[in-house]
């Protein structure tokens, strides 16, 4: 269990408060031997507090091996690659000529390419490192699992529950009902929005993940007590948005993190956990603001937020770091410490020491428009995300009119009818792995590759089930036929998103590796800012057109971008080849 807490915000806590008596690092232990895997360094250290350098050479650079030791100690040896910053077989100079300065110097070592400098790669210890987050075991790696799709669940639940209590809002500000729907979209364009800031400060290694999820979700339950104390309508609308924005680092980035402990078999199924906790979170809010609304009044919805995510912050304190630059970084300023040697430096120090603030914010900020505007198979795929975000969360709004206004549904009963949501999740779930498995995951054992194009052949299918199923939910929302009809249409889209959403994913990702977070953070951008709109449009649009019409326009609208599904999956290739960003 020590070992657990290491690298967790209790576990540092703890150490800043008690020492490292208890909690102790590899390096910090007393029989830890650090040896340099290079048999042209030869450079022995003398003994300091009971850590031991060893310079004899390493036979293999990638062998590790563990000794038993008395006690409870076990002794490690480390390997750390020495090689140059253009990664050559070169001669190695000796300590002193190579970094003198620690971080600053590593700097200028990597503005001096081919000059003889060199410096010393702090790397695993080995193929079965046990601080490797893809070498963690079961049980760590499902407590991560959990806090994570928990997290997402109790923020993406925040979005939707205060839906129930639109109607008290109304008659407590005088409001209309569009502007009562701005409680939902607000916080929705503040999640938006989040990712452009929090998604560049945790790709710094001296921040990690687990940082801005712990002071933002912080900042979160600090601002559900005002909001749910509001007076007035314009207050209540903006906290949303804090609500939102403070909210977003678990959204934007929580499937990264799952990333980081999945192997390339299990990381499509761990990203669909995430999914499904996303697209639960909302329809159990309903669910359970549907019931307690009535009873308790509309305030009791913006209570409830504070009552969900207080646990989420418990498990965030007990969350082990997962980003392995950040771990590695870490580990090298251990050493540097330890050994009293500046040289010792993770590969992310060098990567990004010659990266500014400014230009993170320029790949987050201007990087994902210059792509979205060059190529147009990216442009497609931001705004079809996009307009499959609006259709979902304009179905919190056109689900009372419906089940409401047309069935005579109490709030409850019409938050149990969004349950249909999370089978619709499960159920697409099953052709979705299906093609993982016999497929993807086939390719891959192998030793093939599949281009990022291939990866859409789900999205095809899900992409004429959309229209389908918006279709069927407009046409038959009508008193003579059953309510489980719609509901089965519901179905069909929201099985529909999730493939779509999950398949572009997937293929940005692979299509642009490079620029992978900048595009998600834009392609983020872009989904909350047309739900937003969508969530605006959806009283208006039933108030004008009717529901059949209405959603016959939204439907026809989903019909004109099967084409476009249909040109990226045969031309896409062809198109990426055009934009000089292409990886």
């Amino acid at each position: 269990m020590p070992c657990f807490l290491l690298t967790t915000a209790v576990g540092c806590l703890a150490r800043q408060v008690f020492g490292n008596v208890r909690l102790k690092f590899p390096e910090e232990e007393d029989a830890f031997r650090l040896q340099v895997a290079d048999p042209a360094w030869e450079e022995t250290f003398a003994t300091r507090d009971g850590f031991t350098i060893d310079g004899t050479a390493a036979s293999h650079a990638q062998e590790t091996t563990f000794h038993p030791r008395e006690e409870r100690h076990a002794t490690e040896k480390a390997h750390l690659h020495s090689v140059d910053i253009e990664r050559q077989s070169l001669t190695i100079c000796e300590p002193e000529t190579a970094v003198k300065s620690g971080y600053e110097q590593s700097q200028k070592v990597g503005d001096s390419r081919g000059n003889g400098d060199r410096i010393i790669i702090v790397g695993w210890y080995g193929n079965a490192d046990p601080s490797n987050p893809i070498n963690w075991p079961k049980w760590k790696k499902a407590f991560v699992y959990f806090t994570i799709n928990f997290c997402s669940f109790v923020v993406y639940m925040a979005s939707a529950i205060y839906t129930p209590s639109q109607t008290g809002v109304e008659s407590a500000f005088g409001v209309t009902a569009t502007v009562s729907s701005l409680g939902l979209g607000m916080f929705v364009l503040g999640y938006g929005v989040g990712p452009m800031l929090w998604s560049p400060l945790s790709e710094m290694p001296a921040v990690g993940r687990n940082a801005p999820y712990l002071a933002t979700l912080a900042v979160f339950i600090l601002i559900s007590i005002p909001t749910a104390l509001s007076n007035n309508i314009g207050t209540l609308l903006a906290l949303r948005f804090l609500q939102g924005f403070f909210g977003s680092p678990v959204l934007s980035t929580g499937g990264a993190s799952l990333s980081d402990i999945s192997d390339s078999y299990t990381r499509s199924y761990a990203l669909y956990s995430w999914a499904i906790s996303s697209l639960a979170g909302p329809s159990i809010g309903t669910v359970i603001s549907g019931f307690t609304v009535p009873v308790l009044g509309w305030r009791w919805s913006l209570w409830e937020i504070l009552l969900t995510t207080s646990p989420a912050f418990l498990l965030l304190l007990f969350l082990p770091e997962t980003s392995a630059p950040t771990i590695l970084y870490r580990r090298a300023k251990r050493i540097r410490v330890l050994t009293g040697k500046d040289y010792y430096l993770a590969e992310s120090e060098i990567g990004m020491a010659q990266i500014t603030m400014v230009d993170r914010f320029y790949r987050s900020l201007i990087i994902p428009w210059r792509i979205n505007l060059l190529d147009p198979s990216i442009m497609f795929t931001s705004i079809y995300c996009g307009i499959i975000y609006a259709i979902f969360y304009s179905m919190f709004e056109f689900f009372p009119l419906v089940y409401g206004n047309i069935y005579g549904m109490s709030p409850g009963q019409i938050g149990l009818v969004f349950l249909c949501n999370i089978v619709a999740v499960i159920l697409a779930g099953i052709p979705y792995f299906a093609y993982i498995h016999c497929i993807v995951h086939r390719s891959l054992r192998d030793g093939g590759t599949i281009a990022p194009e291939r990866r859409l052949f789900p999205a095809i299918f899900a992409s004429i089930l959309i229209p389908t199923g918006i279709f069927l939910f407009g046409w038959t929302s009508r008193l003579p036929i059953h309510w489980i009809v719609p509901t089965i249409g519901a179905v069909f889209a929201t099985a529909g998103f999730i493939i779509i959403l999950q398949s572009i994913f997937v293929y940005i990702a692979l299509a642009y590796p490079r620029y992978a977070a900048s595009l998600f953070g834009g392609n983020g951008f872009v989904k909350a800012l047309v739900a937003f709109a969508g969530i605006v449009w959806s009283h208006p649009l039933y108030s004008k057109l009717g529901l059949a019409d209405g959603m016959s326009l939204l439907g026809a609208l989903c019909a004109a971008c099967v084409s476009g599904i249909f040109i990226l999956y045969y031309f896409g290739e062809k198109l990426r080849s055009l934009n000089r960003f292409a990886a």
